[in-house]
């Protein structure tokens, strides 16, 4: 199964287009979320308190880790997130903070190094961005190294067109050659 997460908002978003062309290159059944669809709880005292008591018990079927079993399971991880305020959409700050789960997505080792858990071997972070400035740590670093730090996903690719919204960029040129990347990329898989 690959595991869409759909942090893009906007009808006509430039990320969804971009996401929606590799998609079209897989042939694994696709799952989306859509993060906008999603009530995140606040991370309050009463929501730590329970969480910590959940994985104390190792209680991981508790509907709390649904997000981050969903994850685990995935055998490939799509993400498109377009590059907002020097970052992601907040709501996939958000979604990290419900999947990164202690004994589902990771473990330690008895060193203390994170052990991934997770079953995917390719992450592909897509985004597109209007200026030029894109300081990969700002968002796709930060995925990355969750990725392969913690979830254990080694292969973790970037998708982006950026320079959108400079007056006068050729839009529809930039993104016609990142699709055409893609394909070229990403060749249909069994």
């Amino acid at each position: 199964m690959l595991l869409f997460i759909n942090a893009c908002v906007r009808k006509e978003s430039r990320t969804k287009r971009l996401a929606d062309c590799l998609l079209t290159t897989r042939k694994a059944p696709i799952t989306e979320l859509r993060l906008e669809e999603l009530s995140f709880p606040a991370a309050n005292e009463a929501f730590l308190r329970k969480r910590d008591l959940l994985l104390q018990e190792e209680a991981f079927d508790d509907p709390m880790f649904d997000l981050a079993r969903q994850f685990a399971a995935a055998d490939e991880i799509v993400i498109a997130a377009p590059f907002w305020d020097l970052s992601f959409p907040a709501a996939l700050k958000q979604y990290f903070e419900q999947i990164n789960v202690l004994g589902v997505t990771f473990r330690y080792t008895p060193e203390g190094v994170p052990e991934g858990l997770c079953r995917a071997k390719r992450l592909c972070y897509v985004t597109t961005a209007g200026g030029d400035f894109f300081p990969e740590e700002y968002g796709f670093g930060y995925v990355k190294a969750l990725a392969q730090s913690f979830y254990g996903i080694q292969k973790v690719e970037l998708i982006k067109a950026t320079g959108l919204d400079i007056i006068g960029a050729p839009v529809e040129q930039l993104l016609r050659d990142c699709e055409s990347d893609i394909i070229r990329r990403f060749q249909p898989t069994e």
